[in-house]
């Protein structure tokens, strides 16, 4: 009964990794007219992680479940990046501006 459990979540695992949507940080450089100074920042963009193909029942409610905890987590982790990484680049900016 055990290993049918360790299997079932295995493939419950790898078939989240297969599908879904992620959250990632793009960097992109921008040209700041009013500095005079290009800069960089950081938005935030989805992906599509494979699709969603040929689930049943309750092992199809399982993996939206988990495909959504993972969308969840990687828009905290990524969103967390993006918040950080433009302070960074704002603080840059304030720098190498000259009005």
């Amino acid at each position: 009964m055990m290993g049918r459990l360790r299997a079932g979540l295995a493939g419950l695992v790898f078939s989240t990794l297969l599908t879904g949507c992620i959250v990632v940080p793009q960097t992109r450089e921008v040209y700041d007219p009013e500095c005079k100074v290009a800069t960089k920042e950081i938005t935030l963009q989805t992906a599509v992680v494979g699709q969603l193909a040929g689930c049943r029942g309750d092992g199809c409610l399982a993996i939206l479940t988990a495909a959504g905890i993972v969308t969840a987590a990687s828009a905290v982790v990524s969103g967390s990046i993006a918040i950080v990484g433009n302070v960074a680049y704002w603080i840059e900016r304030q720098g190498r501006c000259q009005r």
